[in-house]
């Protein structure tokens, strides 16, 4: 049978070959040179315009090309760097037809689609976008085309990992982007489970890119949901265009003299330069110009930047005049997430009967004194999996079943290893995400459906790792109780057994007494013991142990058809979408056990119709888009925008649009025990379920009741065996603010005002500058609550029964010991109004004899602070400039490229850890050198090239500079 079907669909494939042989009508051939130097061009790009047909010249320069259309014919010669050719044939058999291109000098003159989603000059475009052509790819100073990203003008980039870049624009930056899209061929590149783009760990490969197009803003009128603050496209190159073998190896050096980078001054890292590679292929080979494919593999292995800030995010919370915080919690440090103000210790009857027998009652008032402490930590080094790695595939079938449709098949798969920084650090271990798109297209029309398929590996969160590594030594009840016992005996001790009010000194030789006390025995790093602490945590899935389990999967439909053959007064088009979310995390994330499925649902459609009136200098767009979340209300995005051409060099615009962002999969549907508390979702089934609002407080509150509780504990009438009286303080209570409910979480709304201009000066200096103010409406947020065991009576004006058993479950987060959760943070929205404004400006000016220069800057500023104690997380520098100069061919042999970024200094504000980004300049610079007999480039290159340790996100690893050197094959290089 299965003989059967292959001889059968062979049998099919030459019927449709045959056919298309028989049904030809025109033949085409002739030769491609240079304008200048007379050699053939290999590889250009020859298509019939209006149609999907087209070939390319090969390694000398010819072509020849079979059409089943009669003439008259329009052919359409392009190269990147030459300027497009376009050239009527009117017959039928045309041979000898010899093109010379000449090398495009003029700026400006890019053709992109995104803006509207239809091709049209960037110098048109109604709204800013940037695009990154062949050229720039390959000459980028920076390791990595996709880090080059940062030096276009808007573009935002911060680093979770060597290998994971996060793309942002006009602030609102952060290392889980869910207000940005990336589209790679036309799919989200979203991990569905996150619902942010992975940077590039499953895209195509320097060898495989064709271009990137970045549009800052607003884009949902066209992208529909999260095209909130930007969109990135990125386009791979089509085995038809695109043939032939090329291969790269890239060999580079990083942690260089970087042995000493802690932040407290002692030695971290790998402690030498750690070695770099890269390496990838593409093989591309089209049959009869009917069917095509491509293959393309990469992989990459490199040492991952450390976490080397050991700054305490609770500085602000240091007990004045000690030197140190016994309740720290370093950002790169983990395990010290479990804190407990130690007063709250001397409560405990057992604890209290210990003191007693030991004759240290006099010393319990001074306990409350102590204040927060929390458990000794292991540094991330010895949590976190740094042995970056990613391996990536990227496959294409393409099918021209006529010369107006083609039908194609596109695989893109990526695993590896990175760290993501999220509200806590993950390793992501061996993960793997891929994607399938089948997609039927033609010169006015798609067709397109894709999977997203994600699948967490090993991956881990080191944050519960170095909790889990704690107590697998010492519970922490025992160590809490150590650390208690300890600090009222060594100040017994120092004080001679006169109990007195201890001074600074005395308290701080009480706190080191008590840690080394309570850490006698801990596991050392690397030791047997850590080692299998480590790989039991890593082995259960959460909440047991740290592990994910997650498989979520991501179905999406879309069409768009354009009425350019049907209308011809206008340009319409229309489109429309279709996306399924399927859960699936095991219960490790959402609340997805054993038989509760669960999906969610998104629906949209859009019309675009945009005009030129005023003897064609003025172009008119209009867009229009509905979407509708099965969870929330329909939402209708429009864009209205105005391109004034005087002349078809200078051009000024301006654009009205909104945009919004669902609550990601997470804000809808989490429901995780991450120990301290459980993270819930904002829909309202999840806060009926486990019924929030019951007794509920601030979280903010409960930590002041939680510390007057501690300070009254011993004191007046609360001494001796009444200190549990204290937790009935009316003073005390008075520190709680309820919680009765909060509304179920909705879209994220945004409206944006662009104005800008694009104009040619000479014809060698491109002016684009740009203007925008949003307002944002509904902001998503998150609520923390603590609830009591059970009502409590605020109105009481002393210590009831009533009010000290319910209020005792407040004391410290986690379960109380019914194992009932006390601590909850569910997805909200706020209640106000947020402006943000920005100004971008960019200058490119050709210079004689092919030098390039180039310089941006930005200006971005967040108008209000959110107040009230939320994070507004805008996390993106007000100023920030760059600055390229370079010259691809210096001589025929020799280019060379460099780039100069700038960015000042900031406050990032994320809900893993607030702090300052320093300013930031650093630069890049590559030098190519040419062998046309190999058909090779050699490119020696560094990235940060003065090796200045910096950081681009606070939380985040400090980078330094990369060194490399790579060789790049290409069958059909000129």
């Amino acid at each position: 049978m299965k003989n059967f079907y292959k001889a059968s669909l062979a049998a099919v494939l030459m019927v449709l070959l045959s056919s298309a042989v028989a049904l030809a009508q025109t033949t085409i051939s002739g030769k491609v040179t240079d304008a200048s130097s007379g050699e053939g061009l290999a590889g250009v790009n020859i298509i019939v315009k209006g149609r999907v047909i087209g070939t390319i010249s090969d390694s000398d320069g010819n072509y020849s090309l079979k059409s089943t259309d009669s003439p008259p014919l329009t052919l359409a010669f392009s190269f990147v760097g030459y300027k497009t050719f376009e050239v009527e044939v009117n017959d039928a058999n045309t041979s000898g037809l010899d093109v010379k291109l000449e090398e495009q000098t003029i700026l400006g003159q890019e053709v992109v689609i995104s803006a509207s989603r239809v091709e049209e000059s960037i110098m048109q475009s109604p709204v800013s976008i940037e695009k990154m052509d062949i050229l720039q790819v390959q000459n980028t100073p920076s390791d990595s085309y996709y880090k080059g990203l940062a030096n276009l003008k808007g573009v935002d980039v911060t680093t979770s990992s060597i290998n994971f870049q996060i793309v942002n624009a006009r602030g609102f930056n952060s290392t889980g982007n869910t207000r940005f899209v990336q589209l790679t061929d036309g799919m989200d590149t979203q991990a569905p489970a996150l619902n942010f783009p992975i940077g590039n760990l499953n895209g195509p490969s320097e060898l495989d890119v064709e271009s990137v197009e970045f549009i800052p803003g607003a884009a949902s009128a066209l992208y529909g949901p999260n095209a909130f603050n930007g969109i990135l496209l990125v386009n791979s190159k089509s085995p038809f265009d695109y043939q032939g073998l090329s291969a790269f190896a890239k060999f580079g050096m990083n942690h260089i003299g970087d042995s000493d980078l802690n932040s407290d001054g002692t030695k971290i890292g790998p402690g030498s330069a750690k070695p770099m590679q890269e390496y990838a292929i593409r093989y591309a080979k089209a049959f009869n110009n009917k069917f095509a494919f491509k293959l393309a593999f990469s992989y990459s292995k490199a040492t991952d930047w450390y976490g080397t800030n050991l700054q305490d995010k609770n500085a602000s919370q240091k007990p004045a005049g000690l030197s140190t915080n016994p309740g720290s919690e370093l950002v790169h440090a983990f395990g010290d997430e479990v804190a407990t103000n130690v007063g709250l210790v001397g409560l405990d009857p057992t604890f209290q009967a210990q003191m007693q027998q030991a004759g240290l009652s006099n010393y319990l008032p001074y306990l409350a004194t102590a204040g927060t402490v929390s458990r000794t930590p292991y540094r991330e080094q010895y949590l976190v999996d740094y042995g970056a790695k990613n391996l990536k595939a990227n496959i294409g079938l393409h099918y021209r079943l006529t010369d107006k449709v083609e039908l194609l098949y596109n695989l893109n798969y990526g695993s590896g290893t990175s760290v993501y920084t999220g509200a806590q650090r993950y390793s992501l271990k061996n993960f793997n995400i891929q994607q399938h798109k089948v997609e039927l297209r033609g010169d006015n029309f798609f067709l397109r459906a894709y999977t997203t398929l994600e699948n967490s590996g090993d991956s881990y969160i080191a944050d519960l790792t170095g909790v889990l590594v704690n107590r697998a030594w010492k519970d922490d009840n025992t160590w809490f109780g150590t650390y208690a016992g300890t600090y009222l005996g060594t100040l017994a001790a120092l004080q001679g057994g006169s109990p007195s009010a201890p001074t600074i000194a005395q308290q701080e030789q009480a706190h080191a007494a008590a840690r080394a006390a309570a850490d006698v025995g801990r596991y050392t790093p690397g030791s047997p013991e850590f080692n299998a602490a480590k790989a039991n945590a890593q082995k259960d899935v959460i909440p047991n142990g740290a592990l994910f389990d997650d498989k979520t999967a991501l179905y999406h439909f879309e069409g768009q058809y354009n009425f350019k053959n049907q209308i011809k007064f206008m340009d319409v088009m229309v489109g429309a979408s279709y996306r399924l979310y399927d859960l699936n995390s095991n219960g490790t994330i959402f609340a997805d056990t054993a038989g509760n499925n669960i999906t969610i649902q998104e629906v949209g459609a859009y019309v675009q119709a945009s005009k030129k009136v005023l003897s064609d200098k003025v172009k008119l767009t209009g867009s229009l888009r509905y979407d509708k979340n099965e969870n929330f209300n329909g939402l209708i995005n429009p864009r209205l925008s105005a391109v004034i051409s005087p002349t078809p060099n200078q051009n000024f615009r301006i654009a009205f649009q909104s945009g919004f962002r669902n609550p990601t999969t997470q804000g809808q549907h989490i429901d995780l025990d991450v120990l301290s508390a459980r993270l819930l979702g904002g829909l309202p089934q999840y806060a009926k379920a486990y019924n929030i609002f019951q007794n509920a407080y601030t979280v903010a509150s409960a930590q002041q009741y939680a510390a007057m509780v501690a300070q009254k504990a011993g004191q007046g009438s609360y001494s001796g065996s009444n200190a549990g009286l204290a937790i009935g303080d009316p003073e005390a209570l008075s520190k709680l603010v309820p919680v009765t409910s909060s509304d179920p979480v909705k879209p994220e709304k945004i409206k944006s005002i662009e104005v800008g201009y694009k104009g040619l000066v000479g014809d060698k200096l491109l002016v684009d500058v740009a203007y925008y103010f949003n307002s944002y409406n509904d902001f998503i947020t998150q609520l923390f609550l603590r609830q009591a065991a059970g009502p409590l009576d605020l109105t009481a004006t002393t210590p009831t029964e009533q009010n000290i058993r319910n209020a005792s479950t407040m004391l410290n987060p986690g379960k109380d010991e019914n194992g009932r959760q006390n601590t909850y943070s569910v997805y909200t929205n706020l209640d106000r109004t947020v402006t943000a404004q920005g100004v971008a400006l960019g200058l490119d000016y050709s210079l004689p004899k092919g030098y390039r220069f180039g310089a941006n800057y930005n200006w971005n500023r967040l108008n209000k602070e959110l107040g009230d104690g939320y994070l507004a997380e805008f996390n993106t520098p007000e100023h920030k400039y760059n600055i390229t100069f370079g010259n691809r061919k210096l001589t025929d042999k020799i280019g060379f490229n460099i780039a100069y970024r700038w960015q000042k200094a900031f406050t990032w504000e994320s809900t893993f850890a607030i702090g300052k980004v320093p300013a930031v300049g650093v630069f890049d610079a590559q030098v190519s050198y040419r062998v046309k007999p190999m058909k090779s480039i050699f490119k020696i290159g560094g990235s940060d090239l003065f090796n200045k340790r910096y950081v681009l996100n606070y939380g985040g690893p400090t980078l330094g500079a990369i060194y490399y050197v790579s060789i790049t094959f290409d069958q059909l290089m000129n």
